[in-house]
């Protein structure tokens, strides 16, 4: 029988994969919604949050902020390319679900045409603050959200990719349906 040193053992046995919201493609969005949201409106994204952060660290504290923070790529029909915790949350959809829905699905049919209308109104102005509206969670259950902010996503190229929100204050509409929230991976 052949025996293996533990660091030989520890050589073999693969790191585990980030979660979805620490894969490079994920990082670097955040930093495009930090530095977007900045560029923006002239502060930063996330109070108290220094600016020498790593990529690594940023992204950390924006998944985890208490701000719901959501972004969408430049497609026709623009598919979701960022969710954080919170907006995992509310929305209760685990990030394999939230990201890459259609974004328009974040919100029930009646209220799409006004959604899309502020969204346009954002893209031709690149920030708009003070958005509000009715969302529908993954279950239907309705909520409104307040005065959020809509910022354009830039590429390094600084070309528009697509768009983001982000707002801190929501209150549901209706009582809870049954059942909890799914998990966040």
């Amino acid at each position: 029988m052949t025996r293996t040193s533990p660091a030989a053992e520890a050589r073999a046995i693969p790191p585990p994969e980030p979660p979805p919201w620490l894969s490079q493609d994920a990082i670097a969005t955040a930093g495009r919604l930090i530095e977007g949201h900045r560029l923006a409106f002239g502060r930063p994204l996330l109070a108290g949050v220094s600016a020498g952060l790593s990529p690594l660290q940023a992204a950390q504290e924006l998944f985890v902020a208490a701000t719901v923070v959501l972004a969408h790529d430049g497609g026709a029909d623009p598919r979701l390319i960022y969710a954080n915790r919170a907006a995992l949350v509310l929305w209760r959809r685990p990030w394999g679900a939230m990201v890459g829905l259609p974004s328009r699905l974040t919100a029930e049919p009646a209220e799409r045409q006004s959604r899309a209308l502020a969204l346009e109104r954002a893209r031709r102005v690149e920030a708009l603050e003070g958005y509000g509206g009715i969302r529908i969670d993954s279950g239907g259950r309705r909520f409104r959200i307040e005065n959020a902010r809509l910022w354009t996503l830039r590429d390094r190229g600084g070309q528009p990719c697509g768009q983001a929100a982000a707002f801190g204050r929501w209150w549901w509409l209706e009582p809870p349906r049954s059942g909890s929230p799914p998990p966040l991976a």
